[in-house]
Protein backbone atom coordinates (compact mmCIF):
# COMPACT_ATOMS: atom_id res chain seq x y z
CA UNK A 1 0.00 0.00 0.00
CA UNK A 2 1.69 3.20 -1.18
CA UNK A 3 1.46 6.34 0.94
CA UNK A 4 -1.42 8.48 -0.44
CA UNK A 5 -0.37 11.70 1.31
CA UNK A 6 1.67 14.16 -0.75
CA UNK A 7 3.75 16.67 1.25
CA UNK A 8 5.62 17.47 -1.95
CA UNK A 9 5.87 20.88 -3.58
CA UNK A 10 3.10 21.41 -6.14
CA UNK A 11 1.66 17.88 -6.11
CA UNK A 12 -2.14 17.84 -6.05
CA UNK A 13 -3.30 15.61 -3.16
CA UNK A 14 -6.01 13.00 -3.82
CA UNK A 15 -8.45 15.05 -1.71
CA UNK A 16 -8.01 18.83 -1.62
CA UNK A 17 -9.49 20.10 1.64
CA UNK A 18 -11.52 23.29 1.96
CA UNK A 19 -11.05 24.75 -1.53
CA UNK A 20 -14.20 23.52 -3.28
CA UNK A 21 -15.74 26.97 -3.77
CA UNK A 22 -12.66 28.43 -5.45
CA UNK A 23 -12.26 25.42 -7.74
CA UNK A 24 -15.95 25.49 -8.66
CA UNK A 25 -15.61 29.14 -9.71
CA UNK A 26 -12.61 28.28 -11.88
CA UNK A 27 -14.50 25.43 -13.59
CA UNK A 28 -17.29 27.84 -14.46
CA UNK A 29 -14.77 30.41 -15.69
CA UNK A 30 -13.15 27.99 -18.17
CA UNK A 31 -16.60 26.91 -19.36
CA UNK A 32 -18.01 30.41 -19.83
CA UNK A 33 -14.73 32.13 -20.76
CA UNK A 34 -15.61 35.61 -22.04
CA UNK A 35 -16.36 38.13 -19.33
CA UNK A 36 -15.83 35.79 -16.38
CA UNK A 37 -13.82 37.74 -13.77
CA UNK A 38 -12.30 34.59 -12.26
CA UNK A 39 -10.07 34.18 -15.31
CA UNK A 40 -7.87 36.83 -13.65
CA UNK A 41 -7.21 35.40 -10.20
CA UNK A 42 -4.53 35.76 -7.54
CA UNK A 43 -4.15 33.08 -4.86
CA UNK A 44 -2.74 34.55 -1.65
CA UNK A 45 -1.51 32.73 1.41
CA UNK A 46 1.41 32.03 3.75
CA UNK A 47 3.78 29.13 3.27
CA UNK A 48 2.00 25.85 3.75
CA UNK A 49 -1.45 27.08 2.70
CA UNK A 50 -1.44 25.03 -0.52
CA UNK A 51 -1.00 27.76 -3.15
CA UNK A 52 1.14 25.72 -5.53
CA UNK A 53 -1.09 22.66 -5.26
CA UNK A 54 -4.06 24.88 -6.05
CA UNK A 55 -2.29 26.23 -9.15
CA UNK A 56 -1.67 22.65 -10.28
CA UNK A 57 -5.30 21.73 -9.69
CA UNK A 58 -6.55 24.78 -11.61
CA UNK A 59 -4.22 23.87 -14.48
CA UNK A 60 -5.75 20.37 -14.57
CA UNK A 61 -9.25 21.86 -14.65
CA UNK A 62 -8.29 24.12 -17.56
CA UNK A 63 -6.93 21.16 -19.54
CA UNK A 64 -10.15 19.25 -18.91
CA UNK A 65 -11.98 22.11 -20.63
CA UNK A 66 -9.68 22.15 -23.66
CA UNK A 67 -7.37 24.98 -22.66
CA UNK A 68 -3.62 24.93 -23.12
CA UNK A 69 -1.57 25.66 -20.00
CA UNK A 70 1.75 27.43 -19.56
CA UNK A 71 3.00 27.13 -15.97
CA UNK A 72 5.91 29.28 -14.84
CA UNK A 73 7.52 30.95 -11.83
CA UNK A 74 8.19 34.69 -11.45
CA UNK A 75 11.85 34.97 -12.42
CA UNK A 76 14.09 36.29 -15.18
CA UNK A 77 13.31 34.42 -18.40
CA UNK A 78 9.68 33.70 -17.50
CA UNK A 79 8.28 35.33 -20.65
CA UNK A 80 10.23 33.05 -23.00
CA UNK A 81 9.34 30.14 -20.74
CA UNK A 82 5.63 30.90 -21.20
CA UNK A 83 5.99 30.84 -24.99
CA UNK A 84 7.91 27.54 -24.86
CA UNK A 85 5.46 25.92 -22.44
CA UNK A 86 2.52 26.99 -24.62
CA UNK A 87 4.21 25.53 -27.70
CA UNK A 88 4.83 22.25 -25.88
CA UNK A 89 1.20 22.15 -24.75
CA UNK A 90 0.05 22.76 -28.33
CA UNK A 91 1.73 19.52 -29.38
CA UNK A 92 -0.81 17.62 -27.31
CA UNK A 93 -3.65 19.13 -29.37
CA UNK A 94 -2.33 17.86 -32.69
CA UNK A 95 -4.02 14.54 -33.45
CA UNK A 96 -2.08 11.60 -34.87
CA UNK A 97 -3.25 12.04 -38.48
CA UNK A 98 -2.36 15.73 -38.48
CA UNK A 99 1.06 14.98 -37.05
CA UNK A 100 1.65 12.43 -39.81
CA UNK A 101 0.77 14.95 -42.52
CA UNK A 102 3.07 17.50 -40.92
CA UNK A 103 6.10 15.23 -40.54
CA UNK A 104 9.30 17.25 -40.25
CA UNK A 105 7.60 20.43 -39.11
CA UNK A 106 7.85 21.81 -35.60
CA UNK A 107 4.87 22.86 -33.52
CA UNK A 108 6.13 26.39 -34.10
CA UNK A 109 5.69 25.92 -37.85
CA UNK A 110 2.19 24.50 -37.39
CA UNK A 111 1.05 27.49 -35.42
CA UNK A 112 3.22 30.02 -37.21
CA UNK A 113 5.35 30.55 -34.12
CA UNK A 114 8.85 30.10 -35.48
CA UNK A 115 10.86 33.30 -34.99
CA UNK A 116 14.36 34.00 -36.19
CA UNK A 117 16.84 35.89 -34.02
CA UNK A 118 16.18 39.05 -36.03
CA UNK A 119 12.42 38.66 -35.65
CA UNK A 120 12.77 38.28 -31.90
CA UNK A 121 14.51 41.64 -31.84
CA UNK A 122 11.96 43.24 -34.15
CA UNK A 123 8.85 41.74 -32.52
CA UNK A 124 8.31 42.50 -28.84
CA UNK A 125 6.87 39.90 -26.49
CA UNK A 126 3.37 41.27 -26.82
CA UNK A 127 3.46 40.75 -30.58
CA UNK A 128 4.74 37.19 -30.27
CA UNK A 129 2.27 36.11 -27.58
CA UNK A 130 -0.46 37.80 -29.63
CA UNK A 131 0.48 35.71 -32.69
CA UNK A 132 0.37 32.57 -30.57
CA UNK A 133 -3.04 33.41 -29.10
CA UNK A 134 -4.46 34.32 -32.51
CA UNK A 135 -3.40 30.94 -33.90
CA UNK A 136 -4.81 29.09 -30.89
CA UNK A 137 -8.06 31.04 -30.79
CA UNK A 138 -8.69 30.29 -34.48
CA UNK A 139 -8.82 26.65 -33.40
CA UNK A 140 -11.05 27.52 -30.41
CA UNK A 141 -8.26 26.91 -27.93
CA UNK A 142 -7.65 29.14 -24.92
CA UNK A 143 -4.42 29.64 -23.00
CA UNK A 144 -4.09 29.63 -19.21
CA UNK A 145 -0.90 31.20 -17.85
CA UNK A 146 -0.09 30.39 -14.22
CA UNK A 147 2.64 32.17 -12.30
CA UNK A 148 3.85 30.94 -8.93
CA UNK A 149 5.85 32.90 -6.34
CA UNK A 150 4.91 36.30 -7.78
CA UNK A 151 7.17 39.21 -6.93
CA UNK A 152 6.93 42.85 -7.94
CA UNK A 153 10.72 43.17 -8.15
CA UNK A 154 10.86 40.83 -11.17
CA UNK A 155 10.67 43.12 -14.21
CA UNK A 156 9.21 40.41 -16.45
CA UNK A 157 6.39 39.89 -13.94
CA UNK A 158 5.37 43.52 -14.37
CA UNK A 159 5.70 43.20 -18.15
CA UNK A 160 3.49 40.10 -18.22
CA UNK A 161 0.80 41.75 -16.11
CA UNK A 162 0.86 44.86 -18.32
CA UNK A 163 0.62 42.88 -21.56
CA UNK A 164 -2.11 40.63 -20.18
CA UNK A 165 -4.42 43.62 -19.76
CA UNK A 166 -3.92 44.45 -23.44
CA UNK A 167 -4.51 40.84 -24.51
CA UNK A 168 -7.85 40.90 -22.72
CA UNK A 169 -8.72 44.16 -24.44
CA UNK A 170 -7.85 42.57 -27.80
CA UNK A 171 -10.41 39.82 -27.12
CA UNK A 172 -8.06 36.86 -26.84
CA UNK A 173 -9.11 33.70 -25.02
CA UNK A 174 -6.54 33.90 -22.24
CA UNK A 175 -6.47 33.53 -18.46
CA UNK A 176 -3.88 34.54 -15.86
CA UNK A 177 -3.84 32.84 -12.45
CA UNK A 178 -1.07 33.78 -10.03
CA UNK A 179 -0.04 32.79 -6.53
CA UNK A 180 2.22 34.33 -3.92
CA UNK A 181 2.94 35.23 -0.34
CA UNK A 182 0.68 38.01 1.01
CA UNK A 183 3.42 40.65 1.23
CA UNK A 184 4.67 39.93 -2.30
CA UNK A 185 1.15 40.05 -3.76
CA UNK A 186 0.52 43.31 -1.94
CA UNK A 187 3.66 44.81 -3.50
CA UNK A 188 2.52 43.66 -6.93
CA UNK A 189 -1.07 44.92 -6.86
CA UNK A 190 -0.01 48.29 -5.44
CA UNK A 191 2.49 48.79 -8.28
CA UNK A 192 1.17 51.71 -10.32
CA UNK A 193 2.31 50.09 -13.58
CA UNK A 194 -0.18 47.23 -13.14
CA UNK A 195 -2.91 48.88 -11.10
CA UNK A 196 -5.60 46.94 -13.01
CA UNK A 197 -4.53 43.84 -11.03
CA UNK A 198 -6.39 45.33 -8.07
CA UNK A 199 -9.56 44.33 -9.90
CA UNK A 200 -8.45 40.70 -10.16
CA UNK A 201 -10.11 38.09 -7.98
CA UNK A 202 -7.96 37.86 -4.86
CA UNK A 203 -8.53 34.58 -3.04
CA UNK A 204 -6.89 34.33 0.36
CA UNK A 205 -6.11 30.72 1.22
CA UNK A 206 -6.56 30.88 4.96
CA UNK A 207 -7.07 28.21 7.56
CA UNK A 208 -9.18 25.25 6.48
CA UNK A 209 -12.11 24.35 8.77
CA UNK A 210 -11.44 21.31 10.96
CA UNK A 211 -14.48 19.56 9.49
CA UNK A 212 -12.96 19.79 5.99
CA UNK A 213 -9.56 18.63 7.26
CA UNK A 214 -11.21 15.66 8.98
CA UNK A 215 -13.16 14.64 5.89
CA UNK A 216 -10.19 14.95 3.51
CA UNK A 217 -7.83 13.18 5.92
CA UNK A 218 -10.18 10.22 6.39
CA UNK A 219 -10.87 9.89 2.66
CA UNK A 220 -7.14 10.00 1.89
CA UNK A 221 -6.35 7.27 4.40
CA UNK A 222 -9.15 5.07 3.10
CA UNK A 223 -8.14 5.66 -0.52
CA UNK A 224 -4.77 4.13 0.33
CA UNK A 225 -6.34 1.01 1.78
CA UNK A 226 -5.98 1.68 5.51
CA UNK A 227 -8.28 2.77 8.31
CA UNK A 228 -7.57 5.15 11.18
CA UNK A 229 -8.49 5.01 14.85
CA UNK A 230 -11.05 7.76 15.69
CA UNK A 231 -8.84 9.24 18.40
CA UNK A 232 -5.85 9.14 16.06
CA UNK A 233 -7.96 11.07 13.54
CA UNK A 234 -8.74 13.66 16.22
CA UNK A 235 -5.00 14.06 16.87
CA UNK A 236 -4.35 14.47 13.15
CA UNK A 237 -6.98 17.20 12.79
CA UNK A 238 -5.65 19.11 15.80
CA UNK A 239 -2.04 18.85 14.61
CA UNK A 240 -2.93 20.00 11.07
CA UNK A 241 -4.32 23.23 12.57
CA UNK A 242 -6.13 24.15 9.37
CA UNK A 243 -3.03 24.18 7.15
CA UNK A 244 -2.98 22.17 3.92
CA UNK A 245 0.73 21.38 3.95
CA UNK A 246 0.71 20.42 7.63
CA UNK A 247 -2.17 18.05 6.97
CA UNK A 248 -0.15 16.31 4.25
CA UNK A 249 2.94 16.13 6.48
CA UNK A 250 0.99 14.69 9.40
CA UNK A 251 -0.77 12.16 7.21
CA UNK A 252 2.41 11.12 5.45
CA UNK A 253 4.33 10.54 8.68
CA UNK A 254 1.43 8.73 10.38
CA UNK A 255 1.15 6.41 7.40
CA UNK A 256 4.89 5.70 7.47
CA UNK A 257 4.79 4.96 11.20
CA UNK A 258 1.95 2.46 10.64
CA UNK A 259 4.07 0.48 8.19
CA UNK A 260 2.32 -2.64 6.95
CA UNK A 261 -0.46 -2.38 9.56
CA UNK A 262 -3.98 -1.99 8.21
CA UNK A 263 -4.88 0.75 10.70
CA UNK A 264 -3.22 3.92 11.93
CA UNK A 265 -3.46 3.83 15.72
CA UNK A 266 -2.88 6.42 18.42
CA UNK A 267 0.77 5.48 18.93
CA UNK A 268 1.53 5.85 15.23
CA UNK A 269 -0.36 9.14 15.24
CA UNK A 270 1.70 10.61 18.09
CA UNK A 271 4.98 9.51 16.49
CA UNK A 272 3.95 10.78 13.08
CA UNK A 273 2.93 14.17 14.46
CA UNK A 274 6.33 14.59 16.13
CA UNK A 275 8.14 13.98 12.83
CA UNK A 276 5.70 16.19 10.94
CA UNK A 277 6.15 19.09 13.35
CA UNK A 278 9.93 18.93 12.93
CA UNK A 279 9.58 18.91 9.15
CA UNK A 280 7.24 21.90 9.35
CA UNK A 281 9.66 23.79 11.56
CA UNK A 282 12.50 23.33 9.11
CA UNK A 283 10.52 23.78 5.90
CA UNK A 284 8.12 26.58 6.87
CA UNK A 285 8.72 28.19 10.27
CA UNK A 286 12.45 28.71 9.87
CA UNK A 287 12.10 30.24 6.40
CA UNK A 288 9.26 32.49 7.57
CA UNK A 289 11.27 33.72 10.56
CA UNK A 290 14.31 34.50 8.42
CA UNK A 291 12.23 36.84 6.24
CA UNK A 292 11.04 38.95 9.20
CA UNK A 293 12.47 42.37 9.95
CA UNK A 294 13.76 43.30 13.40
CA UNK A 295 10.59 45.34 13.91
CA UNK A 296 8.41 42.37 12.99
CA UNK A 297 10.22 40.18 15.51
CA UNK A 298 9.94 42.75 18.31
CA UNK A 299 6.20 43.02 17.66
CA UNK A 300 5.75 39.24 17.77
CA UNK A 301 7.88 38.89 20.89
CA UNK A 302 5.62 41.46 22.58
CA UNK A 303 2.68 39.18 21.75
CA UNK A 304 4.28 36.29 23.66
CA UNK A 305 3.25 37.92 26.95
CA UNK A 306 -0.41 37.29 26.12
CA UNK A 307 -1.82 33.79 26.68
CA UNK A 308 -3.73 33.80 23.38
CA UNK A 309 -5.25 37.05 22.08
CA UNK A 310 -3.35 40.36 21.93
CA UNK A 311 -4.64 43.95 21.89
CA UNK A 312 -2.89 46.60 19.82
CA UNK A 313 -2.75 49.16 22.63
CA UNK A 314 -1.01 46.62 24.89
CA UNK A 315 1.55 45.80 22.21
CA UNK A 316 2.31 49.45 21.50
CA UNK A 317 2.78 50.01 25.25
CA UNK A 318 5.23 47.15 25.53
CA UNK A 319 7.14 48.46 22.54
CA UNK A 320 7.14 51.99 23.96
CA UNK A 321 5.85 53.31 20.66
CA UNK A 322 2.62 54.81 19.31
CA UNK A 323 -0.32 52.71 18.19
CA UNK A 324 0.30 54.03 14.67
CA UNK A 325 3.80 52.55 14.75
CA UNK A 326 2.48 49.23 16.06
CA UNK A 327 -0.28 49.21 13.44
CA UNK A 328 2.33 49.26 10.67
CA UNK A 329 3.85 46.00 11.89
CA UNK A 330 0.48 44.48 12.63
CA UNK A 331 -0.48 45.06 9.01
CA UNK A 332 2.79 43.54 7.76
CA UNK A 333 2.33 40.42 9.86
CA UNK A 334 -1.31 40.05 8.84
CA UNK A 335 -0.22 40.21 5.20
CA UNK A 336 2.46 37.60 5.86
CA UNK A 337 -0.15 35.24 7.31
CA UNK A 338 1.64 34.91 10.64
CA UNK A 339 -1.12 36.49 12.71
CA UNK A 340 -4.86 36.84 12.21
CA UNK A 341 -7.50 39.23 13.53
CA UNK A 342 -10.17 37.87 15.83
CA UNK A 343 -11.97 41.19 16.45
CA UNK A 344 -11.30 44.91 16.17
CA UNK A 345 -7.75 45.58 17.43
CA UNK A 346 -7.46 41.97 18.64
CA UNK A 347 -5.27 39.38 16.98
CA UNK A 348 -3.34 36.16 17.59
CA UNK A 349 -0.75 33.84 16.06
CA UNK A 350 -2.21 31.72 13.26
CA UNK A 351 0.76 30.01 11.57
CA UNK A 352 0.87 26.53 13.19
CA UNK A 353 3.66 26.19 15.73
CA UNK A 354 5.10 29.64 15.12
CA UNK A 355 4.35 30.94 18.61
CA UNK A 356 6.28 28.06 20.24
CA UNK A 357 9.08 28.36 17.68
CA UNK A 358 9.48 32.09 18.41
CA UNK A 359 9.29 31.50 22.15
CA UNK A 360 12.13 28.96 22.01
CA UNK A 361 14.31 31.35 20.01
CA UNK A 362 13.49 34.19 22.39
CA UNK A 363 14.47 32.11 25.42
CA UNK A 364 17.81 31.23 23.83
CA UNK A 365 18.83 34.89 23.64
Amino acid sequence: MSNPFTPTFGIVPPYLAGRDQTLARMRTAFQEWKGNPNLSTILIGPRGSGKTAMLSCISDIAREHGWLVADTVARTGMLEDILQRASDSAAEHIDASEKKQLTGLTIGNIFGLSWSADEKVRLNWRSRIGQLLKALNQRGIGLLITVDEVRADVDEMIQLASVYQLLIRDGYKVSLVMAGLPAHVSDLVTNDNVSFLRRSRQNYLGRIPDSDIRCAFLKTVESGGKSIDPQALDLAVTASDGFAYMMQLVGYQMWEMAGAASQIGQREAVQGIQYAEEDFRQGVLKSTYQELSDGDIRFLEAMLQDPEVSILSDISGRLGRSTGYASTYKKRLLQAGIIEETARSRFRFCLPGFRDYLKELHEQI
